[in-house]
């Protein structure tokens, strides 16, 4: 184990569970509650991202493994805790961060070279951003705020428009991935504020509301946990990946990517995961068939974050409206997988006729080299990878023919 290791490991018993734990110092954090009490289990903890963000020569792309013709480099390197990516109308790169840094950066262009702008510091775990019409949503696990025509104002923010401010405020499962869907309402995720608990009607679902904030309105129940959802391009239904609970083994239950057709459906948490698996302390006297099973599972504990269908047209047509699902890999498993981008290809009658691999290497003697937390289709169709693990950006380009 290297010292960057030495110290990221370090930082678990204090950093990690400091930032993400409620409970009163004496109590468990919650990642812990449901444990097993075995020695194995004991030894488990939240991974925390390189406490230095790798140097743009360490990151490692020599690692990364892709399908024939395609080329991954470094976008950006030394961007604490990059987490999710939107693009601007005039090409500025925002990317929102979480525990670690609590930042909200912009990458533009500067004569060739890439330029890490820090709009924003010290915010409460900033990780959903959306940018529509000139402004940038920016979701807390607490409010929504908007900044206005901010590609204009990149060296001095304007005062943020509060859009909402009702949300629970809970840090487990509470930090947020925002979208305008083509409806135009903002679409706003509530995770589970534990690991398996039957919540009260404020959590467990996806919100849709009015850009405004007016109009809140139940769309999804039962999501445990989504820090990653898209619309179909052709149908506009929401698709979102959904992290399952812990503590059960370590391979089951496994995580999800769900599709939406109608309003008001039923995931299944906290009494069905993973379509078919009833749980042991919630699920008695329900039945898995009351509820929408996933579109495809996606591995145990493989933590599945940021997802895009792909709408560029760099790569070859077989990936014309297939989605992209970045991984980030299991904490709570003894064997580390995933770390990965993997395709996910819809087969035209609402489900998943397969998944591939696409990006993957990030796995060496069972450590992370890197943890991918979301995609993003850039205006030229390469792709965006962030690597919140490393502070990272990559760029992924077709050059074959």
């Amino acid at each position: 184990m290297n010292l960057k290791h030495l110290a990221a490991a370090a930082l678990v018993a204090a950093a990690l569970p400091a930032a993400m734990a409620q409970d009163k110092p004496q109590e468990e954090p919650f990642w812990a509650k449901g444990r097993p009490k075995n020695p194995v289990a004991d030894k488990m903890a939240p991974i925390p991202a390189f406490p230095i963000p790798t140097p743009a020569d360490k990151l490692p792309i020599s690692k990364m493994k892709l399908p024939p013709g395609f080329k991954v480099e470094v976008y950006v390197a030394e961007i604490f805790d990059a987490r999710s990516m939107r693009q601007g109308d005039k090409g500025t790169l925002f990317v929102s961060s979480l525990f670690g840094a609590g930042k909200l950066y912009a990458v533009v262009d500067k004569g060739g070279k890439r330029e890490i702008k820090t709009l924003a510091e010290k915010l409460f775990l900033p990780s959903g951003i959306e940018f529509h019409k000139g402004s940038l949503y920016l979701a807390t696990p607490k409010d929504i705020v908007r900044y206005d025509n901010i590609e204009a104002n990149l060296d001095k923010l304007p005062a943020p428009v509060m859009v909402y401010d009702k949300l629970p405020g809970e840090i487990p499962h509470g930090w947020k991935f925002i979208k305008v869907g083509p409806d135009n309402k903002l679409y706003v995720p509530v995770g589970a504020p534990c690991n398996i608990c039957e919540p009260d009607d404020r959590f467990t679902k996806i919100f849709r509301m009015n850009l405004d904030g007016s109009n809140v309105e139940t769309f999804v129940h039962g999501m445990r946990n989504t820090v990653g959802f898209d619309f179909h391009p052709k149908t506009g239904n929401l698709w979102f990946t959904d992290n399952q609970r812990d503590w059960l083994s370590e391979d089951l239950p496994e995580d999800e990517l769900n599709h939406v057709t109608k309003a008001g459906q039923h995931f299944g948490y906290p009494y069905c995961h993973a379509g078919d698996f009833a749980d042991p302390e919630l699920g008695w006297g329900k039945n898995c068939a009351d509820y929408v099973k996933p579109a495809v599972k996606l591995g145990a504990h493989s933590a599945p974050l940021g997802m895009r269908f792909y709408s560029g047209k760099m790569f070859p047509a077989k990936y014309q409206g297939a989605i992209f699902i970045a991984r980030h890999g299991p904490w709570n498993r003894t064997k580390k997988y995933a770390a990965d981008v993997v395709v996910a290809f819809p087969d035209g009658k609402g489900g998943i006729s397969k998944v591939e691999p696409f990006l993957t290497g990030l796995v060496e003697n069972n450590e992370y080299l890197g943890r991918p937390a979301d995609v993003m289709v850039m205006k030229d169709g390469s792709l965006l990878v962030s690597d919140d693990h490393n502070g990272a950006i990559y760029r992924v380009t077709y050059t074959g023919k």
